[in-house]
């Protein structure tokens, strides 16, 4: 369960962003990385939340898999890639410091497969100014999905509501879908504007509209107020222990003929054996291709590398791998020396990246917001198994603005 002091951090890393706290200084020009001749080592960089309240250790760690293979094969063009994987602590004050080491210290020519509760709130700023790109393995505060600096491959949490709510009522046909939220930090807003954008597309409203759940809240009162409501469908984006906590008493109260529809967060194999059939009537909404589907073919690659290099599998190992296969590709196509700025141009002009474990293509070109990874695939939890329920990508029609 996501400590209290997570909250807090949250809240104090908007505050950073807002007033520029740490990042006044201006950044310094960025080492080359190598001259792009066949020799030398290009820098990559990532800031993630590798210890403290919450972590995403996975999503590096799936970028370094993919860089070490990289290099095991010759490089790019004979030069090695070194990944300086930073640790933000999960505290803004780390966050600042971590990003001005690796880009300003280290001269990293891009950030990839970062993952953080903080970094984009906190460091957004500092990357537009430094001219650098971030390719986020995990997006997860709005920021990241709204400065032209950072283009997540993930869908994230906003979207990944929006997607469910569109599902809910269109695909599941439930005319009373309901929503209860645990708000962190400036998540509000852009949750709303999930809410809104649906209702925009369906014409339709929330029965329920409750944001009022904490991480450590007790979820009785939230799944008693669902039936009294006779809410068909509910929308949660509870973490693993929020989830099973709540579907633990779904059970207890003997509630059925509800459908219960969870983010990306609680699609895991931990979650499955937990709740075993208690978890029966919950979906959750796969971001990329759904990594227990053992038999999918887009998954061959990610699962062989993952498997020979000791990386979870999970989804957020899935975006620290497309992050940095997408950045591989970029690397090979730029013509001379790799350095933090022709990669700069190189992603600018990018065009539409298509891959089998996404169900839109990568972006990242000359946008001020970037939301590519727009589609989901639905999977539901049977006897403590996950089951892909959409064969086919689910894909959000509307605009978050």
């Amino acid at each position: 369960m996501i400590p209290k002091r997570a909250l807090a951090v949250l809240l104090l890393a908007i505050s950073l962003a807002a007033t520029g706290c740490g990042l006044s200084d201006e950044p310094s020009a960025a080492s080359p990385g190598g001259t792009g001749g066949g020799t030398g080592t290009i820098k990559v960089g990532g800031v993630s939340s590798l210890s403290g309240a919450v972590t995403f250790p996975d999503s590096s760690a799936a970028a370094k898999a993919v860089f070490d293979r990289v290099n095991e094969q010759g490089g790019v063009n004979g030069q090695k890639i070194e990944y300086i994987s930073a640790d933000d602590k999960g505290d803004p004050a780390a966050a600042a410091q971590a990003a001005r080491d690796v880009v300003t210290n280290q001269g990293v020519v891009a950030l990839v497969g970062s993952a953080s509760l903080l970094d984009c709130a906190v460091n957004a700023p500092f990357y537009q100014q430094s001219n650098i790109v971030s390719i986020q393995g995990t997006g997860v505060d709005p920021t990241c999905f709204e400065s032209p600096a950072i283009s997540p491959v993930n869908t994230g949490p906003y979207l990944n509501m929006a997607i469910n709510l569109y599902y809910a009522s269109e695909v599941l046909k439930r005319d009373k879908v309901c929503m209860f939220l645990a708000i962190l930090g400036n998540t509000n807003d852009a949750y709303g504007g999930a809410v809104k954008s649906w209702t925009t597309l369906t014409g339709k409203k929330l029965t329920v509209d409750d944001r009022t759940v904490k991480p450590d809240s007790d979820p009785t009162p939230f799944v008693l107020r669902a039936r009294k409501e006779g809410c068909q469908a509910v929308l949660y984006n509870g973490t693993e222990p929020m989830a099973i906590a709540w579907m633990k008493v779904v059970k207890q109260q003997d509630i059925t003929g509800i459908d219960w529809l969870m983010t990306t967060a609680p699609y895991t194999e931990a979650v499955g054996k937990a709740l075993g059939a208690d978890g029966d009537g919950m979906y959750a909404n796969a971001e990329f291709e759904p990594f227990t589907d053992a038999e999918s073919a887009a998954l061959k690659d990610w699962r062989t590398l993952m498997t020979a290099k000791n990386v979870p599998l999970t989804s957020f190992g899935q975006g620290g791998y497309l992050a940095a296969t997408y950045f591989v590709d970029v690397l090979k196509s730029i013509k001379g020396p790799i350095t933090r700025q022709s990669v700069g141009e190189a992603f600018k002009a990018l065009q539409p990246i298509q891959t089998p474990m996404t169900g839109t293509p990568y972006e990242f070109g000359q946008a001020a917001k970037h939301m590519s990874n727009r589609a989901g695939k639905i999977v539901r939890l049977k006897d403590g198994q996950w089951q892909v329920v959409t064969s086919d990508w689910v894909k959000y029609p509307g605009t978050l603005g």
